[in-house]
């Protein structure tokens, strides 16, 4: 056994990385995936209709010409991911100033859950 682990790799031998177990999210939506068994290949998408949209997507910026990074977002996707940010802001500034202020614990878990909750929402850029 030890012999095969000091075996040096060929040209033809591949080292195949283990999964993480880090949660995965969806390429389309960014739902967190359901956790898979370890065999055949990694789910990319959650549904059909999210891998359909990608694929929407995918061929849509292949004509277009623009890189296959690019997000484009409408006027009103911006618009309200700019009041999401703004939103989160304000509420990290409560925090800010309630501490100076001498809030107690209690009212800064709950400025503290505020901002969990607009970070969460703001992870959903679609």
């Amino acid at each position: 056994m030890r012999e095969l682990a000091e075996h040096a790799l060929t040209g033809d031998e591949r080292v195949v990385p283990r999964r993480t177990n880090a949660p995965k999210h969806c390429g389309w939506c960014g739902r967190r995936l359901p956790e898979a068994g370890n065999v055949g290949r990694r789910r990319r998408y959650c549904g059909q209709s999210c891998r359909q949209r990608a694929y929407e997507r995918r061929t849509a910026l292949q004509r277009s010409g623009l890189p296959e990074d690019a997000v484009v977002l409408s006027d009103t996707e911006i618009a309200a991911l700019q009041d999401r940010l703004f939103q989160l802001r304000c509420a990290a500034e409560d925090i800010v100033t309630a501490a100076q202020d001498g809030a107690s614990a209690g009212e800064l878990r709950q400025l503290a859950e505020e901002i969990a909750a607009a970070a969460k929402d703001l992870e959903q850029l679609r």
